[in-house]
């Protein structure tokens, strides 16, 4: 056999080689495309269930939904079926898309009828939009940190005023535990720019009913009257602690 016919044999290998490889590479390639958007057929709302709504009748008006959702998109307490949540209410606003998980959904409203205030405190109620309640996440037995808003005088060492108002945020409350999820309707809220042009939107606002001591009642409410509440939800690894109010002589410091 000539050098020619050599060459051209191997050359004839070593492509039907490079194809085999191409093709286990390309077929990998696939499986691992297949197992990262592996899906799983999960409940989801494909409308508004609205709080206290009861799941049979989110039911039977069509609101659920059999959807595919890829495996690492699946939410802790994700549903497969109706079978789980029978007998339960919505705890909040669920939008069209969500998973219908099971941490929003719970007793009925006449079971919850009795707060569980803990001894030696009393509930009272504020109303927040929606981010401000951390987008519908803080349900009945959540923990929260509560922040204020506002405006006020600085103060000398004196006692004095000093100077024009200030805007800050703050830490009102370290630690408040979250009794129940109320209604939420749409509040017009305007606003006016420097050029005196103003704009008037829709914001929801969702009560929420807190367990306070007295002092406590009264530094939420009188913070709610003259500034903005927002909360910040806990987990048990949270780390929260008084400190100096934030303004905008601090904020990038």
């Amino acid at each position: 056999m000539d050098r020619r016919r050599i060459l051209l044999v191997v050359a004839v290998l070593v492509a039907a080689l490079g194809s085999a490889l191409v093709f286990l590479y390309t077929k990998g390639a696939d499986t691992r495309a297949e197992e990262k958007f592996d899906t799983v057929e999960v409940l989801k709302a494909t409308a508004v269930i609205a709080p206290g709504e009861k799941f049979e009748d989110a039911q039977a008006a069509g609101k659920l939904a059999l959807q595919a959702v890829a495996q690492d998109s699946l939410l802790d307490g994700y549903q497969t079926t109706t079978d789980s949540l029978g007998g339960t209410v919505s705890l909040g606003t669920i939008y069209p898309g969500e998973q219908i998980i099971s941490a929003k959904w719970g007793a009925s409203a006449a079971v919850q009828s009795s707060l569980g205030t803990p001894d030696g405190m009393m509930a009272i109620t504020v109303d927040l939009t929606d981010p401000a309640r951390v987008a519908g996440f803080v349900n009945p037995g959540s923990t929260v940190a509560i922040f204020m808003t506002g405006t006020a005088k600085p103060i000398d060492q004196q006692g004095n005023e000093a100077g024009p108002d200030i805007q800050f945020t703050r830490l009102l409350l370290d630690k408040v535990l979250v009794l129940g999820v109320g209604a939420t309707t749409a509040v017009s809220t305007t606003t006016t720019d420097e050029s005196g042009a103003s704009t008037t939107e829709q914001l929801p606002r969702t009560l929420l009913t807190l367990a306070v001591s007295q002092d406590q009642a009264q530094k939420v409410l009188y913070a709610k009257a003259n500034g903005e509440l927002a909360f910040g939800l806990l987990t048990d690894k949270s780390t929260v602690a008084p400190g100096a109010p934030t303004t905008f002589d601090n904020l990038f410091g």
